[in-house]
This record gives structure tokens, C-alpha cells and sequence, in this order.
């Protein structure tokens, strides 16, 4: 039993104000810079000769890159607030695109991705603290809307960058992505919660927490992104080598599960402030298992593809609650708590696919995607913790 319940019960606020409609433009910003990057892989592979597995390497440095600032951002919050931090982590990351358009040669590329990872997964950090902080100043479920515009974000990005690199050329789409994220961060900027922590508090120490909970919140969401970064990565290789899919129905597949995964997260926060979050992120999860396993054991790649948007439907709201939890728990910094859980997270989404590619190598995709759904069971397990999630509410227990 904690004292995480506040005796005196404080009204909800509107749907939306200021601050909501900022910390939202943040999340559409970073999933818009990460979808962007993704149609320029090709030719960024071929202008600096890589072949598939120095292209791999490539992208576990972007994945190192976010998983070392991860930390450091999360003591800077608990240090200056999550308001001076993300302001400081979007501007560093906006250069990215061009930096990685224009790096001569493979060092200077790897420089660049490492910096480019950093900066995204610093600005992730901070921008889920902001979030964090707005839901408790609204004392409502925001986080799942809020990821919600990310994977908005993404879409867009991947979208618009494909017909602009398709059109204009690489340097081009750049310098237009670029100025778009710019012109949507000088809206957000003025508009942003300022959660400046006490005086007294800016000179703590920072450390890593030694109790269990923010590990075990971290368990729960690398076990749900897990998921996630297999059917990102490798989905479409799946439905076209061990189904038979055409090159055009493969790239269904993460189409679904990101469609499924976007709406889900729109309408989340509302289904989260009527169920709380342990009931939520328990539905969520079997919605997961049962979208894992269609897709595992389909007979054809139509059949798969619905399983990946089943699946998309689960996984849209477990790493928002996850997210939320580690925020709201008690006597713990909001940075700190989202700094470890964050970290161990997006270390599935981005570390754990290249494990996953060697495994499929040797045994198929199929038999990966008939293991996954044990680590859904494990989060299935831990569910119990998401009630720290509705702290945001005034009535988590």
C-alpha cells in the first residue's frame, strides 16, 4: 500500500488546453524527424557503399545513440525540468536529417547517426516526462493520444519523404523536413508546461533507482516494444519470403499495425480514464497475443496482415500506460522513473530486432512470431503495476 492516492479529490480539467495541444506538436515532431529518416535508408546505404550488414551496424549505432542520452537526459530533467530539456533536445535533433544527408563518408555518417539517435531518444525521454506532467496538472489520461500524434508523425514523415525524395531529390526532402519541424516547434514552443522542480531539489544527487519498480515498468514496456520493433523491421520480410506476398502487399504489414496502432491511440486516454489502467493494459495485451498469433500461424499474407493490425490494436496503449506508471511513482522523480523505463523500452524496439533477425535466420519468422507472445505474457503478469498509471487521477491504487 502507498500514499500515491491524494485525500482531497481535484476536478478534471477540459479535453484540451495549451499545454496538451504543445507536448502533442512535440510528439508529432519526433515521430515526423524518425518517419523521415526512413525512405532516405536506401540511398543513404548505397552513397556510402554499405552493404547489409554494415547497414545493420549502422542502425544499431542510431539505437546505441538513443540508449546512451536516454539516462543523461533523464538526470537533466530531474535536475532543470522537463520543459528546458526538451526545448534543448528538439533543437539539437532538427539538424539530423541534413547532417546525415550531407556526411561525406562513413565515419562522419556514423558520427552523424549516433548524434541523430541521441537526440531522438533524449527528446523521447523529456517529451514523455512533459506529458507526464501536463497529465497531472489535468488530472486526465493524455499519454496514449500524445503517441498517438507520434506514430501520426511518423506516417506523415515516411509518407511525405518518399514522394519528396522521389520528386526533388534527397538534399531537398532534407532541407523541406527540416523547415516543417522547425515551423511546428516555434508554434509549441511558448505554449509548453513548465514543471521547473523546487530550488532545493536541483541539487540532489542524481542516481539510478534502487528500488524495483521502475525496473519492473521497464521490464513491461521492453516486453511490449519488443513486439513492436519485429513486425517494424521485420514484417514485410516475413509476408514476402515465407508467404509468398508481393512486394506491394508485404509493405501492408507494418501499414496495419501502424494504423491500427495510431487510431487505438487517439481514442485510449478516454478508455484508460473509464477503466483505469490495469483493466486497460490487460485487454490491451491479449489483443496483442491473439494479433501475434493470428500472424504467426496464418495460412497466407493477407491473413497475416490482419493479424499485425490485431496486433497493432493491443500494443498502441501498453507503452503509454507504462510510460504513464513511471511517471506517477512515488517519492520518485518523473525524469528519473522515464529515464530507466524509456531506455529499457526502445532498447527492444531498436536493439532487440537484430537478435531477432539472426534467431529467424536459422529457425523462420513464423516460429519468432509464435515466441513473441511469451513476452506479452510476462507484461500480462506485471499488469497489476499500472495502477500508478491513474495517480494522474487522483484515484490509482
Amino acid at each position: 500500500m502507498d500514499n500515491h492516492v491524494n485525500t482531497v479529490p481535484v476536478a478534471r480539467s477540459g479535453l484540451i488546453n495549451r499545454h496538451r495541444a504543445a507536448v502533442s506538436l512535440l510528439f508529432l515532431i519526433n515521430g515526423f524527424m524518425v518517419g523521415s529518416w526512413a525512405p532516405k535508408i536506401p540511398e543513404f546505404a548505397e552513397r556510402l557503399q554499405l552493404n547489409k550488414f554494415q547497414l545493420g551496424l549502422m542502425i544499431l549505432v542510431l539505437g546505441i545513440g538513443s540508449l546512451t542520452l536516454m539516462p543523461i537526459a533523464g538526470a537533466q530533467i530531474a535536475r532543470y525540468g522537463s520543459k528546458r530539456v526538451v526545448q534543448i533536445t528538439a533543437i539539437c535533433l532538427l539538424p539530423g536529417l541534413l547532417t546525415l544527408t550531407l556526411a561525406p563518408n562513413v565515419f562522419t555518417a556514423a558520427v552523424a547517426i549516433f548524434l541523430f539517435g541521441g537526440f531522438m531518444g533524449a527528446m523521447d525521454v523529456s517529451m514523455n516526462a512533459n506529458a507526464v506532467a501536463v497529465e497531472q496538472s489535468m488530472r486526465r489520461a493524455i499519454m496514449s493520444s500524445c503517441h498517438a500524434f507520434w506514430s501520426l508523425g511518423g506516417l506523415i514523415g515516411a509518407g511525405l519523404g518518399g514522394l519528396l525524395i522521389a520528386n526533388l531529390g534527397v538534399l531537398w526532402h532534407a532541407g523541406i523536413a527540416t523547415l516543417l519541424a522547425i515551423v511546428v516547434l516555434i508554434v509549441a514552443w511558448s505554449m509548453l508546461f513548465a514543471d521547473q522542480p523546487h530550488p532545493d531539489t536541483k541539487k540532489e544527487k542524481t542516481r539510478l533507482p534502487l528500488v524495483p519498480l521502475p525496473w519492473l515498468l521497464g521490464l513491461m514496456a521492453l516486453f511490449s516494444m519488443v513486439p513492436e520493433g519485429a513486425v517494424l523491421d521485420w514484417g514485410a520480410l516475413y509476408l514476402r519470403e515465407e508467404l509468398g506476398a508481393s512486394v506491394a502487399l508485404s509493405g501492408f504489414g507494418f501499414a496495419a499495425f501502424s494504423l491500427t496502432m495510431a487510431a487505438m491511440r487517439f481514442g485510449g486516454d478516454l478508455v484508460r480514464d473509464r477503466l483505469g489502467g490495469v483493466k486497460t493494459l490487460r485487454i490491451c495485451t491479449l489483443f496483442a497475443i491473439a494479433g501475434m498469433l493470428v500472424s504467426a500461424f496464418a495460412p497466407g499474407a493477407e491473413i497475416a496482415i490482419l493479424g499485425f493490425a490485431l496486433c497493432g490494436v493491443g500494443i498502441s496503449n501498453m507503452v503509454p500506460i507504462a510510460f504513464s506508471a513511471a511517471g506517477n511513482i512515488p517519492h520518485l522523480k518523473a525524469g528519473i522513473g522515464l529515464s530507466v523505463v524509456t531506455t529499457m523500452g526502445y532498447s527492444g524496439m531498436l536493439v532487440a530486432p537484430s537478435a531477432i533477425g539472426f534467431v529467424a535466420e536459422h529457425v523462420g519468422f513464423s516460429v519468432v512470431f509464435m515466441a513473441l507472445p511469451v513476452l506479452l505474457l510476462v507484461v500480462l503478469a506485471l499488469s497489476n503495476l499500472a495502477r500508478y498509471a491513474d495517480g494522474i487521477s487522483g484515484d490509482g491504487q
